[in-house]
């Protein structure tokens, strides 16, 4: 890699406000606000809409279409009208 022309990496943490979740990992993303974690340091916080603690299909609340049986229920409902 070039030296000079990345953006510096370095620990960063996630917070999902809705779900009361946050992570620590490293990023090259920045913020100006911080946050105290637990282990005493103070590190940049993001905050971010969803995350794998509130997204319906990592909290298995995820709705599941039945296309079977619409296409079941659309074949009964326009068989009629051909038959006559």
């Amino acid at each position: 890699m070039k030296p000079g022309i990345h953006p510096p990496y370095g620990p960063v943490v996630f917070r999902d406000r809705a779900a009361d979740f946050a992570f620590l990992t490293r990023s090259t993303a920045t913020s100006d606000r911080t946050v105290t974690w637990e282990d005493g340091r103070t590190y940049p916080v993001i905050d971010v809409e969803i995350s794998s603690a509130s997204h319906p299909f990592y909290t298995g609340t995820a709705r599941v279409l039945d296309t079977a049986g619409r296409v079941e229920r659309f074949e009964r409902r326009y068989a009629a009208r051909e038959k006559r």
